[in-house]
């Protein structure tokens, strides 16, 4: 599959306890955006970030932190798809507008 419209990064500790949680959220998001996905593991113990890079705009966009929080595969899966939702109307990220409708029915 031919990722193109760019992809998300996920910063966190290996040893982070949520991570396989919010790492199979982001990727519900990416397979239905055909966005990649990669785990940058941290050595300290942060909250995870997650953050979406587009290939035409090379800086990297916050789209997603725990904040050390236990909030459900669910609550993250719905903040990462409003905000790439938001973000499909900014005029850098013009590849997100092709997707837009998938982001509407992402639900």
């Amino acid at each position: 599959m031919l990722f193109n419209n760019g992809k998300f990064l996920i910063y966190a500790s290996s040893q982070h306890t949520r991570l396989e949680t919010v790492r199979t959220a982001v990727a519900k998001v990416a397979e239905t955006l055909k966005l990649s996905l990669e785990v940058a593991h941290t050595k300290k113990a942060l909250p995870i970030y997650v953050y979406y890079r587009s290939d035409r705009c090379r800086e990297e966009i916050p789209v997603y932190s725990d904040w050390g929080k236990d909030g459900s595969e669910e609550d993250v899966y719905d903040a990462i798809k409003s905000v790439m939702y938001v973000l499909s109307f900014h005029p850098k990220h013009s590849a997100l507008q092709t997707v837009r409708k998938e982001i509407c029915i992402l639900s």
